[in-house]
């Protein structure tokens, strides 16, 4: 693939996320994919022959990316309280960042219940729940979490994170009518989340 192609394909690519994250796939047109990128939709078709096939490609790239944000979890050299609240930190950092994608993920987990199969495969809970078993048996035992309660954990911790964004309209409205800016309101949560989860699994 030459540099003009390599190019093009990433301009549609870019494009084709902007349009999906906005409008979904039912809402999406090939057309509109087109002339975000500035291409005609007959080179579109070259480079993807369906909109199933470019919202795939799509999907699993947005999915990598939040999947990417665990990465940390595995890091041997961090203790649970750290993991805890690096998760909370970057995460909330991340969606600030992608406010969009959250909704979006849903609303296509919800349109096509295979991915969600899919997605849950390749976050693999019980693989991750096993690593944090190995590399933190003296601090779970002290916390009180079970091989059955990590998993419980792990989605608590990620939902306390995503419901926020996913419900935007209904926290910033809340917000602002007590005189609360939504941003400056998820910069504080980020500290606050992390305090009030290592507290709870404390007790």
């Amino acid at each position: 693939m030459d540099k003009i192609e390599s190019n093009t394909e990433e301009k549609i690519f870019n494009a084709a996320t902007e349009i999906f994250i906005t409008k979904g796939f039912d809402g999406a047109r090939m057309q509109d994919i087109a002339d975000f990128a500035g291409i005609n939709k007959a080179a579109l078709h070259y480079y993807y022959r369906s909109k199933k096939r470019l919202f795939d490609a799509v999907f699993e790239k947005i999915a990598n990316q939040i999947l990417s944000r665990l990465v940390f979890v595995l890091d041997e050299n961090l203790t649970l309280e750290e993991k805890i609240k690096y998760f909370f930190r970057e995460h909330i950092s991340f969606l600030q960042n992608n406010p969009t994608l959250p909704t979006f993920v849903v609303n296509e987990l919800n349109r096509n219940p295979e991915k969600i199969k899919k997605f849950i495969q390749k976050i693999n809970l019980k693989e991750l729940g096993s690593k944090l078993e190995n590399q933190h048996k003296e601090e779970l035992e002290n916390y009180n979490i079970t091989k059955e309660t990590i998993p419980m954990l792990i989605v608590s911790i990620a939902a306390l994170c995503v419901f926020p964004f996913v419900d935007r309209v209904l926290i910033e409205s809340v917000m602002k009518e007590i005189g609360y800016n939504f941003d400056d309101y998820m910069v504080k949560r980020k500290e606050h989340l992390s305090d009030f989860v290592i507290k709870a699994i404390l007790k």
